[in-house]
């Protein structure tokens, strides 16, 4: 699948890159296209957040975190006026 299917006709906007089976340790192999594009190397972590009704999210710790910080930001702006 190189370049990533395109979903809701957003080119590059959203991918999927298939499917990653869970072992009896419940690890999964992400796959190549996905570590290549985000660079993900042997020894990193990832943060692993999900809902029940919706599912999991796997995202870089980082990238979390600076979405979390625009929300509070947004939320004591909202809160000033």
């Amino acid at each position: 699948m190189v370049g990533g299917k395109h979903v809701l006709g957003k080119v590059n906007a959203r991918r999927v890159f298939g499917t990653a089976k869970v072992g009896d340790r419940g690890q999964i192999v992400i796959p190549k296209e996905a570590r290549e594009l985000f660079n993900i190397q042997p020894g990193d972590t990832l943060l692993i957040v999900g809902e029940e009704d919706t599912g999991l999210i796997v995202s870089r710790p980082d990238v979390l975190n600076t979405i979390a910080n625009q929300m509070f930001e947004n939320v004591k702006k909202e809160e000033k006026k």
